[in-house]
């Protein structure tokens, strides 16, 4: 299996919802483009944070994405 996007946006809500998932016992990996572009000499004033789980916890994290999604 593959890695899914569950988030794409700030950096702190990404954040906020990346200790969510990892409290649930899920397994993430953020992708900063902002940092990645600041890095590289570009300039990024996109929301541009994404977090990816694994396919397979998708069943454990979708209450968790659910109820964070509510809450903002």
């Amino acid at each position: 299996m593959g890695l899914m996007k569950v988030f794409s946006g700030s950096e702190v809500l990404a954040i906020g919802l990346q200790e969510k998932l990892e409290e649930a016992g899920v397994t993430t990996m953020k992708k900063d483009n902002i940092q990645s572009a600041r890095l590289g000499g570009f300039g990024n004033a996109d929301l541009a944070v994404e977090l990816f789980i694994q396919e397979t916890d998708f069943a454990k994290a979708n209450p968790v994405i659910e109820e964070f999604r509510m809450s903002i």
